[in-house]
């Protein structure tokens, strides 16, 4: 049973993510507009349109929610993947999703903590390299006004 709904989960979100789809269903607006003075703009032919729209829209809740477990747990293979690869990952990273809510908050609580750190190390290190460069500059300045004969204190 599960087999025969993904298959048809995966047909119906090919076919209802194309042009052709989106134009059958505004078609069929138009369609149910124009015959509305033909029923004379009545309850049931109101009911009609509000009815298709609540069956289609419930059913395919449930194929959109299909493709998207099935790319979510995809995404999540693939990263898997990545980590187990990379040496420098942590593999305690590998089914991260699997625990607990508590859990996955101390680990972003752990990860925004790093970030702060790295983004403070970042501004101390700009601030370093820019005032090695601001001294690297004056002392260039200063050697080559002193080979001219010049000098910093004023007085050349």
């Amino acid at each position: 049973m599960s087999e025969v709904f993904s298959r048809f989960a995966r047909w119906m979100e090919q076919l209802s993510g194309r042009p052709g789809a989106f134009v059958t269903a505004f078609g069929v607006v138009l369609l149910w507009g124009a015959t509305g003075p033909l029923f004379h703009f009545s309850d049931t032919w109101q009911l009609v349109i509000n009815t298709g729209t609540t069956i289609v829209t419930f059913l395919m809740v449930f194929v959109i929610q299909n493709a998207q477990n099935r790319d979510t747990q995809a995404i999540h293979l693939k990263l898997d993947e990545l980590i187990r690869a990379s040496k420098a990952a942590r593999n305690g990273m590998i089914d991260l999703e699997n625990l607990p809510e508590s859990d996955l908050r101390k680990v972003k609580d752990s990860f925004e903590k790093l970030a702060r750190t790295a983004d403070c190390l970042d501004h101390r290190i700009d601030e370093k390299v820019e005032k090695a460069v601001e001294r690297e500059v004056e002392r260039e300045v200063d050697e080559e006004l002193t080979e001219r004969g010049l000098t910093t204190d004023g007085r050349g």
